[in-house]
């Protein structure tokens, strides 16, 4: 089952070998409040990457009219993909690896880095941040909220075909509580892989260290808010997400003309 250009198709017979040769697919988290976030998020990774990538927007109201996605948004989800990001690997059709991430992302360096991260050992790969923020509201006034391992499933390598993942159908994402989902309680702490924080390096929190090129960005997550949000304009590295959104405009409004 995939959804791409906002569309869900149903899922394919073929099997994972074909799957190697095609391109890195990229679950990206949509809200429709925030689809200048969404579009710049996606022009950051295309204009980075050296390797084929396929970009697929998790939509809820598509998801919902193809009967995957029927559960009531709760008072503190703060995004429409606060849980359908658990579908990943069943979009995947359970085959290779994939990746999600939140919309509110800047992507600074080539995904193929982080996809060459990747070790099939484990089930999935994260930032495992030790993150509470000390804020009581983030984005347009939307809750904080704080929980055991917090941001760890807003950027997620999925190792769609590994068994303990199979668990991720439509069924399970609509019933299962946030604290099964968001703590990856399915899964056994050994079948969490760890990857550096400079690919989900929370702005506010994380902090770049002078003359340590090891501390830089490679992805910045705009977590409390964005500078597409008035009370977050003027945030940590907003100077960067404003430039690239300033150039995904300025290539848009080109493709129109043409």
């Amino acid at each position: 089952m995939s959804i791409s250009n906002g569309t869900v198709q149903p899922p394919s017979a073929n099997g994972g070998a074909e799957n190697e040769n095609k391109p890195f697919k990229i679950f990206v988290g949509y809200d429709p409040s925030e689809d200048i976030a969404f579009q710049v998020c996606r022009h950051s990774i295309l204009k980075r990457s050296s390797i084929p990538v396929e970009i697929i927007p998790i939509i809820q109201s598509d998801l919902r009219k193809n009967g995957l996605y029927w559960r009531e948004r709760g008072k503190i989800e703060s995004t429409e993909f606060s849980f359908s990001r658990f579908l990943t690997p069943y979009l995947a059709n359970f085959q290779g690896w994939a990746v999600f991430v939140d919309c509110d992302f800047l992507y600074l360096a080539d995904i193929k880095e982080l996809r060459d991260l990747i070790d099939d050992k484990y089930a999935i790969m994260c930032v495992q941040h030790d993150y509470a923020p000390k804020e009581t509201t983030k984005m347009d006034g939307a809750v904080q909220t704080v929980y055991p391992r917090k941001n760890w499933s807003s950027m997620v390598l999925y190792n769609c075909g590994h068994p303990k993942n199979k668990v991720l159908t439509p069924e399970t994402v609509n019933t299962q509580t946030g604290a099964f989902l968001h703590r990856f309680q399915w899964l056994d702490d050994a079948e969490i892989g760890s990857i550096p924080f400079v690919w989900n390096f929370l702005e506010g929190h994380n902090k770049v260290v002078e003359n340590d090129p090891t501390t830089s960005p490679k992805a910045i997550h705009y977590t409390r808010g964005g500078p597409w949000f008035e009370a977050w304009k003027n945030c940590e590295f907003a100077d960067l997400w404003v430039n690239e959104m300033q150039e995904y405009l300025k290539e848009a409004k080109k493709e129109i003309a043409n």
